[in-house]
């Protein structure tokens, strides 16, 4: 199941459940026991945004050790029906993505995050969520900063169908307004079977397209990624009558590098995580001076700040 993006996995009819709820019990309200569908973040209580420093300095990581957070989420999961092969479903804020999103949640990927193995696409969403709610929701950020599905936009998809995942970009550009002003969209782009990612930020109103890839290469490895990304912004321009002033400028930027073959979905996250942080739509070709490389330590911090997350929406 793991990176099965822009697959259709057939499911056995009698796990088909009308309202999404776990199949081996009847569904709790919350705060009085467990929750099998938890509501929309856009109903709870604002979360004010706040720099990701910020929001890093209560939770203690040490490097190579599982910490008091990820250990509690641990003991509720093995204590859960999901150990038995029971989901979540969660809603997303629209926000999140331009339009309405869920995701299901299983074994396997509280799995991937225990064990700092690769990620799969529904932990990866689930982080970029918790950026939008704990750091951007309700401040200026949101005007600056946008998010991209992986699910609709990834190698797979533009070999099968390069129209429709061009639309669906240009549909995605559309949601969030004229662009007139300089703002980021982040596309956290798979290469396909379950392979390398790499990050795709977009500045429409400036014609700049920034690639980062935790391996060394640009996006001549991406031929058709590229052509689509360069057409859906043409696209969009010419919808809103805007004037192509000048050619798309594509910017390898020289950011940190993994040292194994797992890390590039911690690199990808970790490199909006960053970006948001400091509040930059330009990203320096030689990146951050703040990051310029990363130690295991960094990417435990991601770890730890989605358990906290996931424990706080009491997903589990």
């Amino acid at each position: 199941m793991r990176d099965a993006v822009g697959s259709f996995v057939g499911w056995p009819s009698d796990l088909i459940f009308p309202d999404a709820e776990t199949p081996t019990r009847s569904t709790h309200k919350v705060g009085k026991g467990i929750s099998r569908r938890i509501e929309s973040v856009a109903s709870q209580k604002e979360v004010p945004g706040r720099k990701l420093k910020s929001a890093a300095k209560d939770i203690p990581t040490t490097s190579g050790t599982k910490s008091q957070i990820m250990m509690r989420l641990e003991k509720m999961v093995d204590e859960s029906d999901i150990m038995h092969g029971a989901i979540r479903s969660i809603d997303f804020d629209e926000g999140v993505f331009g339009a309405a999103h869920f995701e299901i949640i299983a074994k396997e990927d509280f799995q991937q995050l225990f064990e700092h193995d690769e990620l799969g696409i529904a932990v990866i969403h689930t982080y970029i969520w918790y950026m939008y709610v704990t750091l951007m929701r309700g401040t200026e950020l949101c005007n600056r900063f946008n998010f991209i599905a992986a699910s609709r936009i990834n190698a797979t998809l533009i070999t099968k169908n390069p129209t429709s995942v061009k639309n669906d970009l240009v549909d995605r550009f559309m949601a969030a307004g004229d662009n007139t002003t300089p703002s980021l969209y982040f596309l956290p782009f798979n290469s396909g079977n379950g392979g390398h990612w790499v990050l795709v930020a977009m500045d429409l109103s400036r014609l700049i397209v920034y690639y980062l890839d935790s391996l060394s290469g640009d996006w001549s490895k991406y031929p058709n990624m590229k052509k689509t990304v360069d057409a859906a912004i043409i696209k969009f321009r010419s919808k809103k009558n805007y004037r192509n002033r000048k050619d798309i400028t594509w910017v390898r930027v020289e950011c940190p590098q993994q040292n194994n073959l797992v890390d590039c979905r911690f690199f990808v996250l970790r490199f909006m995580r960053d970006i948001i942080a400091l509040n930059r739509i330009d990203i320096p070709k030689m990146y951050f001076e703040e990051y310029k490389s990363y130690s295991r330590a960094h990417l435990d911090e991601l770890k730890d700040e989605l358990c906290q997350f996931i424990v706080d929406q009491r997903i589990i």
